[in-house]
């Protein structure tokens, strides 16, 4: 069973920058894809990125530009790093994976973490 936790977060001025992480356990397949996602109050779960087993990233293009996930292999975490902050960032983040799928569906993740809560202040 794929365990996820996630660190990080926290509050963070208008304008500053958060990195989350995300620990990955219990996992024995090479090809684990991690997503990000974040949901905001009154709002739907929102993709906003994935890095698959080739260490290759998509993002989406409502973050594109302000995001950058990154993993390490052997420390076997994953690492949401996001600038220029605006208040409309404030949700709660979650990664997520799914062994050899990295879109955009989050019915498509199995595995989830509990999710780190950010809040930007203006």
């Amino acid at each position: 069973q794929v365990h996820l936790v996630e660190s990080g977060g926290g509050l963070v001025q208008a304008g500053g920058s958060l990195r989350v992480s995300c620990a990955v356990s219990g996992s024995t397949s090479s090809t684990l894809d991690i997503a990000w996602f974040r949901r905001a109050p009154g709002k739907a779960r929102e993709f906003l990125g994935v890095i698959d087993w080739h260490d290759d990233s998509y993002y989406s293009d409502s973050v594109n530009g302000r995001l950058t996930i990154s993993r390490d292999g052997a420390k076997n975490t994953a690492a949401l790093e996001m600038v220029g902050l605006k208040p409309e960032d404030s949700a709660v983040y979650t990664c997520a994976a799914a062994i050899d799928y990295a879109g955009s569906s989050p019915h498509e993740y199995p595995y989830w973490g509990q999710g780190t809560q950010v809040t930007v202040s203006s």
